[in-house]
């Protein structure tokens, strides 16, 4: 029995062991770099006890707007101190004489700290070209002056430039085999995600030294300075945004509390994206909690009225608008007396500018009798069918897409309803299926603008080294498919003029702006109820100045009650600021 118990035990001790032998096996080394179902890089965690540093840049690239200033990031002249400056007897006196502070001030500031730090942080203390030459002249160990990136602390279009994060998973599905540097930033969404590839860090640039088990120094004082082995790296992406009316743009649309919605400013020369914002803000937190990670310039929308402006384009083509022929505008578009709007009889211009709802469901029943397909091909000839921002060949993507979170719009949502007269009725001012972007929509008063030249929309200029060389530049490029003719641009331009110029126009408050306004507004019913009530979505939609045409813009109110949330006030005070804007450029020049 006394045998029997000792064998047992035995073999406990050697099960034991056996376990014990796997487990320092799997640690050491099977699981080095992927421990327990966390993913632990035992390796990094290992060399992390060993040593102490301060990251000076995390590798990825930055967004800059179209003159070079930083969207994201931006680089900072600091003084770093290591801690082991504890431990000496080191020239605290000459390093605070360098940058003007009390020698207490640094000695406060290291006193508690177990890893290196930037003076002055969170915010910290900005040095002069001066200071820094000064500073390293020195040559304390220990002591550097270096210019660390930061991110910025108000980052403005959050969602069309997006967000990033650590994904270890994501980064193997992009990329592959292809080996990074532990905890590398992944794009997660907007242009962080279209330009990963360019984007992704090569390496941190770091400051480094090795410690013992209290944090003294491990071989010496000497700290080891590491970066990229490629000095063009990080890449910059520069974006066609203009850094100060992003910035004003994000202000209005705060102001004027939009919560749900946004704007797009285009430069109509160009094709290129000055300015874009979208609410409900990004939560940086919980960024996929919500909808504030989705790009509402870039999401299918009711568009309303609007989109009369496609009916209204057909119409001049089929010559169904003589200027003999009148409408009934008193009633709704079921030809019974309408209770909320009586316009009484209109031509068709005065209905465009009025938007009587009547009118086109009228035309666009007769152009469904005529082909059941004219609609849909003028919302494509007008860009708000398909996608429009820029896409084609870049290196080994043949379909790179500058705006990959971008949605297709549409009109009919299948075949059936293009032959009924009561969708098509709806679909004429709207409602029903038609779904657009507002990015579309810009693109659409810039295509008018133009006179028919209808273009891929760019929010990204070039892709750059850090020298300021181009590693590929984006062209503009023409949208594939037929456009209006520059006669049928030419008559949609007076329209448009006339929403505004018309006394009962439904932009009339747009008069007395600097620059003459072109547009037309939209109010689209959600079929969304909030309080009891429906909701809707509110557009004003146009380009500016009418004689030369330089600037489309679209602001949009998404899902507000009918008496609240109205976009001609933002629309009307973004026409200012560009106005402001243009004139101080005029002098700066």
């Amino acid at each position: 029995m006394h045998r029997r118990r000792i064998k047992i035990w035995l073999a406990i001790a050697i099960i034991g062991m056996v376990i014990l032998v796997g487990r320092l096996a799997q640690i050491q080394l099977i699981s080095t770099e992927s421990f327990s179902k966390y993913g632990v890089n035992l390796l990094e965690k290992s060399v992390a006890q060993r040593t102490q540093e301060m990251v000076i840049d995390n590798g990825r690239g930055n967004f800059l707007d179209q003159s070079g200033e930083p969207l994201i990031y931006k680089k900072v002249p600091v003084l770093i101190l290591f801690p082991f400056l504890n431990h000496l007897d080191w020239p605290v006196e000459e390093v605070a004489a360098a940058i003007g502070v009390r020698d207490e001030a640094l000695l406060r500031s290291l006193n508690k700290a177990k890893n290196p730090i930037a003076f002055g942080s969170p915010k910290p203390f900005r040095l002069s070209e001066s200071q820094m030459e000064a500073i390293n002249k020195l040559k304390i160990p220990g002591v550097f002056a270096v210019e660390k990136k930061y991110p910025l602390s108000d980052i403005n279009a959050e969602q069309l430039i997006g967000i990033t994060g650590e994904n270890s998973t994501l980064l193997k599905d992009r990329y592959g085999e292809k080996e990074f540097a532990p905890r590398t930033l992944v794009g997660l969404s907007g242009l962080e995600k279209s330009f990963d590839e360019f984007l992704v860090g090569e390496g941190k640039s770091k400051l480094v030294y090795h410690v013992d088990g209290v944090g003294s120094p491990l071989f010496g004082i000497n700290v080891k300075y590491t970066e990229p082995a490629n000095p063009f790296y990080p890449l910059n992406v520069k974006t066609t945004l203009d850094k100060d009316l992003q910035e004003k743009a994000e202000k209005l649309v705060d102001q004027h509390q939009i919560k749900n919605g946004g704007l797009v400013l285009l430069d109509i020369e160009t094709n290129t994206v000055l300015a874009m914002v979208s609410r409900p803000h990004l939560n940086r937190s919980q960024p996929f909690g919500d909808k504030g990670v989705q790009n509402q310039m870039l999401k299918q929308q009711i568009p309303g009225s609007v989109f009369k402006t496609v009916v209204a384009a057909a119409a001049i083509d089929y010559g169904l608008q003589p200027p003999s022929r009148t409408f009934d505008c008193n009633q709704n578009i079921y030809g019974k007396e309408d209770p909320n709007y009586q316009h009484g009889i209109l031509d068709f211009t005065e209905s465009f500018a009025r938007s009587c709802n009547r009118t086109f469901a009228d035309l666009a029943k007769e152009l469904k009798d005529k082909d059941e397909g004219i609609i849909e091909a003028y919302a494509e000839k007008l860009s708000l069918t398909g996608k429009v921002g820029w896409t084609g060949s870049v290196f080994h993507t043949e379909d790179f897409e500058q705006m990959a979170d971008e949605d297709s719009g549409r009109v009919f949502h299948n075949e059936e309803a293009k032959k009924d007269d009561n969708y098509v009725a709806l679909s004429a001012i709207g409602q029903h299926e038609v779904r657009v972007t507002p990015l579309a929509v810009a693109n659409m008063m810039a295509t008018i603008a133009r006179g028919g030249d209808k273009q891929m929309v760019r929010v990204v200029e070039s892709v750059e080294y850090q020298n300021g060389s181009k590693v590929f530049g984006f062209n503009e490029k023409k949208l594939t498919g037929e456009t209006v003719s520059p006669f049928t641009a030419q008559k949609l331009q007076k329209l448009l003029r006339e929403v505004i110029v018309n006394e009962e126009g439904t932009g009339r408050w747009f008069q007395e702006l600097p620059y003459a306004v072109a547009g037309k507004s939209g109010t689209a019913e959600t079929g969304i109820m909030k309080e009891g009530e429906q909701t809707y979505n509110k557009w004003f939609a146009g380009y500016f100045p009418y004689e030369n045409p330089k600037y489309a813009l679209v602001t949009v109110n998404l899902g507000v009650h009918g008496d609240e949330g109205g976009v001609n006030p933002l629309f009307a005070d973004m026409v200012k600021e560009v106005s402001a804007h243009d004139k101080t450029e005029e002098k700066t020049d």
